[in-house]
């Protein structure tokens, strides 16, 4: 059962189970990343924890860490359901375009549609940060743009810093 506490009239944060959570790093893997992870369509949190599963079966990345999930309104198209946003560090020795192709292919099993920008999704994955790397291509800019101007990523980053969510969640300062 997730736990919620509500941060203003728009935006209530969620831990539960695996949200957040830290695992001990495996050695052996030349990178870490930190992915982006949000939807708003069907049931988001529990999707959110399949996921968290299914990277833990992956032999491409090991799972790091994950911050509290953030219910907030959506931008960009605002006639939506609000989004469930979380992030998940990992580490992997796959190069970004290959991790960017494996994110895609993730995405797609977990019943992503792309339709138009900013359009409600069951899944979007976004690579934030990938090791220390400026990466800007015409299908991956690292790191992700605005990331630091997003409550749907800046308080669930702030929480990586956390191991346990009690202390996050009672001296969250916005």
């Amino acid at each position: 059962m997730a736990l919620r506490r509500p941060l203003d009239d728009r935006h209530s944060v969620y831990v539960d189970r695996h949200f957040p959570q830290t695992l001990l790093k495996k050695e052996g893997y030349r990178y870490r990343v930190v992915l982006g992870v949000g939807g708003n369509i069907g049931d988001t949190r529990r999707r959110m924890n399949h996921l968290w599963h299914y990277l833990g079966r992956l032999p491409q990345l090991s799972r790091i860490r994950s911050g509290v999930i953030l219910r907030n309104p959506p931008f960009g198209f605002l006639d939506q359901n609000d989004f469930d946003n979380t992030v998940i560090e990992v580490a992997t020795s796959l190069t970004p375009r290959v991790f960017l192709r494996l994110i895609w292919r993730i995405e797609k099993r977990f019943g992503r549609r792309r339709s138009f920008a900013n359009a409600p999704r069951t899944l979007d994955l976004d690579i934030l940060f990938f090791d220390n790397r400026k990466i800007i291509t015409k299908e991956l800019s690292v790191p992700h743009p605005h990331w630091d101007k997003r409550s749907s990523v800046m308080i669930p980053l702030k929480s990586l810093a956390h191991k346990g969510a009690r202390r996050y969640y009672e001296n969250l300062d916005i």
